[in-house]
């Protein structure tokens, strides 16, 4: 059986959130960022989205904030809503969106299915479902042309008995044991709606309790037990923090037996706190947290490298990594793709920002985005060309030439390596 997903959802009208259809009261903050990130630290497997928007110019207004969303979610994100034609679809997925829901209460929706899913694939698609009226006479069409469903409650069985459709299921069922319950359900493989929105479910412990009712969810769990550990005289484990997207060594803390289980069943990272002799939630009192992405022990068993998010500073000095204070370095070149790429980057900004007499980079930012265009479209052509010569240094040379004004490119359009970095991540 597949892991079954918890799914918070979104109301967003105006670039606000707003606690439903026809609804003006916010939702929490409002804020649709700081939601999406408070979803994806505590626990949520993936986020739905609805733009209540009325007018086209409200809708790409939506689209912007969910971009947004996209770029600081640390879950993929489905978004529905205002979804009229083939271009709407088109601008959520290069949005950064995993799937988009097509509305099948709308006949332009039921009419352009199967010429989106031949355009950007079924696994990018789902449709929407109210009625069994709107389901069964278009079956053969969501089965052939869609990942699924999006149905609402007391559907689920309804649909079942005519179809093994996988769904989603949005419901407004609050009592976690009657939505664990649907979730035991063969045929659906998520939930929506009021539970996985409540800000005050926590999604984390909710997980636990599927767990043990033998449901399969995206659970933190160890796959060593803590009596496997080598610990130190003190009794502790050393724990080396790591960024999870850039690698940077964050610091340096220890973990007992109950920070380690606190940091499985929180998403927080815990330590013990050898100077206080107390457990040490890190970013309790700062809001510095760090959530936990990945656990690896070492291959003598008396090390952990935990790779996280961080919010804010690592070190209480303010600085992002408690490593700051250079002792020695020797002169060498640093290849690594990702800083090399990052470096030669971030000197194209600054030429652009401080332009410089007699600079090339400079040169193609006067001459506008014709000739920049112009320049990369000859060094793809140059790169086809060495790639009949046998000798790769030439291809090298010409694909290193390309790079380069592709990025000019990039900044032109204020396209970073991350945005980059992050559209590949998702293929």
């Amino acid at each position: 059986m597949k892991e079954k997903l918890f799914i918070p959802c979104l109301y967003l009208l105006k670039k606000k959130t707003v606690v439903g259809w026809g609804q003006k009261n916010l939702f929490g903050s409002g804020d649709v960022l700081e939601l999406s990130r408070f979803y994806s630290d505590h626990g949520a497997d993936e986020l739905l989205i609805f733009d209540f928007s009325s007018t086209d110019e409200e809708h790409e207004e939506a689209i912007g904030a969910i971009k947004e969303v996209c770029s600081v979610s640390e879950t993929p994100v489905l978004a529905a809503g205002h979804i009229n034609r083939m271009e709407d679809v088109k601008k959520l997925l290069y949005a950064g969106c995993a799937k988009v829901v097509l509305n099948f209460s709308k006949e332009s929706n039921i009419s352009m299915l199967e010429e989106v899913s031949k355009r950007f694939g079924k696994e990018k698609l789902l449709v929407s479902i109210s009625s069994l009226e709107e389901f069964l006479p278009h079956q053969e069409a969501i089965e052939t042309y869609c990942a699924g469903v999006l149905a609402l409650d007391n559907l689920e069985d309804s649909i079942a008995r005519v179809s093994s459709v996988p769904i989603l299921l949005h419901t407004d069922e609050r009592d976690a044991q009657k939505v664990i319950s649907v979730l035991k359900k063969e045929n659906v493989w998520g939930v929506s709606g009021s539970l996985a929105s409540n800000l005050e479910t926590g999604l984390i412990p909710l997980k636990k309790r599927c767990k043990e009712q033998g449901l399969p969810v995206n659970t933190c769990e160890s796959r060593i037990s803590w009596a496997k550990f080598k610990l130190n005289s003190d009794g502790l484990v050393p724990v080396i923090v790591q960024d999870y997207k850039t690698d940077e060594v964050l610091m340096l803390a220890y973990m007992n037996e109950e920070a380690f289980q606190m940091t499985l069943q929180t998403g927080k990272m815990t330590y013990w706190s050898r100077s206080r002799k107390e457990l040490w939630i890190k970013g309790l009192t700062s809001g510095h947290f760090q959530y936990v992405k990945s656990l690896t022990l070492d291959c003598d068993n008396d090390t952990i490298l935990a790779k996280v998010a961080q919010v804010g500073a690592a070190c209480h000095t303010g600085n992002h990594t408690c490593f700051f204070q250079e002792l020695m370095k020797k002169e060498y070149d640093d290849t690594n793709p990702l800083r090399v790429f990052q470096n030669v980057y971030d000197v194209i900004v600054d030429r652009k920002n401080h332009p410089k007499e007699g600079s090339y980079t400079n040169y193609l930012f006067d001459k506008g985005i014709d000739k920049i265009l112009k320049k990369v479209g000859e060094e793809c052509t140059e790169i086809v060309i060495a790639a009949k010569n046998p000798d790769k240094e030439e291809i090298k040379y010409e694909i290193s030439d390309f790079l380069y004004h592709a990025m000019v490119l990039m900044v032109e359009k204020g396209v970073t390596w991350e945005d980059i970095t992050e559209e590949l991540a998702k293929r």
